[in-house]
């Protein structure tokens, strides 16, 4: 049986949403009053992680995973699509700091006023970084939801990104004692990999998320054979499929031969099977369809032979 955990996802997106509108308002006042390009960009990012946090609470609101009339295989693909917005998101993000980074390259780079004060307020804003990261990806673990998962994955990339960041600021603040300015150029030249580290966030959560939405193989059928031809009374299994996620939720289908001369003791045999594969994987909606001797096959994929009934 699904558990619904949106209270939870609910939560705790209200309260990183909370501490990220906290974080971009530093990294933008910071990045405004110093001129720092990497700066702003990274606000950008911290834009939208604020923006996923709503999207997540929207997405969160339709992914139940109880069935209903309407929608009787449950509603958790909201939860996917809410994952994909993130990832379309850090496109934009990513299409923004690339534009602005090469806006600087092509009219010059201005001079960068940062003070140990500024850095000192990075650094706390660092912390909050790393404690939501860790935060949303330790719930979202437990309870099992893409969409914590996802954006605890962007807001470790945005960890990445801020430390880049004040290592680059820490070096043109350093700039003035050794008499090079030069060094100035680091705040454009580190908008470039903040950028990558912001595409490579939305590729990972478009890889992760795109199997549950396409009802790509969850479990080799080869797995699921072996699990069930264990249950005693199981003469044949084939015609295997199965699709969602494990740890999710996962939907397995399969035609079955059973060693019965009666509807009773066939019926307790499938229910034999759909016990083992529930603790195997659960949680698992399975779908069995019982076949006469004659039907047995040696083809264990669905659809592998064509003549399969």
């Amino acid at each position: 049986m699904v558990t619904d955990n949106r209270f939870q996802v609910r939560r705790v997106l209200l309260v990183t949403l909370a501490l990220n509108i906290l974080v971009m308002a530093i990294k933008a006042t910071i990045g405004l009053l110093t001129g720092s390009l990497s700066l702003l960009a990274d606000a950008l990012h911290s834009i939208t992680d604020s923006a996923n946090n709503i999207l997540g609470l929207v997405a969160n609101h339709f992914a139940t995973p109880k069935p209903d009339r309407e929608h009787p295989y449950g509603h958790q693909k909201f939860d996917a699509i809410g994952a994909l917005g993130v990832a379309a998101f850090l496109g934009i993000a990513c299409f923004e700091i690339l534009k602005g980074a090469i806006d600087r390259l092509l009219t010059g780079t201005q001079e960068i006023s940062i003070t140990a004060s500024h850095l000192w307020l990075l650094l706390v804003v660092l912390g909050v970084n790393i404690f939501v990261a860790f935060y949303e990806r330790s719930v979202g673990q437990k309870i099992g939801s893409s969409i914590l998962i996802a954006d605890a994955k962007h807001t470790m990339g945005d960890v990445w990104v801020t430390m880049i960041v004040i290592g680059g600021l820490v070096g043109i603040w350093s700039a003035r004692n050794v008499d090079l300015p030069q060094l100035q150029w680091l705040d454009v030249l580190l908008a470039f990999p903040v950028a990558l580290l912001v595409f490579q966030s939305g590729w990972d959560v478009v890889r992760e998320n795109l199997p549950w939405l396409v009802d790509e193989i969850a479990i080799a059928p080869e797995a699921i054979y072996e699990e069930v031809m264990q249950v005693r009374g199981v003469r044949n299994c084939h015609a295997i499929a199965s699709r969602g996620i494990v740890g999710r939720q996962v939907f397995i289908e399969m035609h079955l031969i059973v060693n019965a001369n009666d509807v009773e003791t066939a019926h307790q045999i499938t229910e034999a099977v759909e016990d083992r594969l529930e603790q195997r994987y659960a949680p698992v909606r399975t779908i069995i369809h019982v076949e006469p001797p004659e039907y047995m096959s040696q083809y264990i994929s669905y659809d592998a032979d064509p003549g399969h009934k």
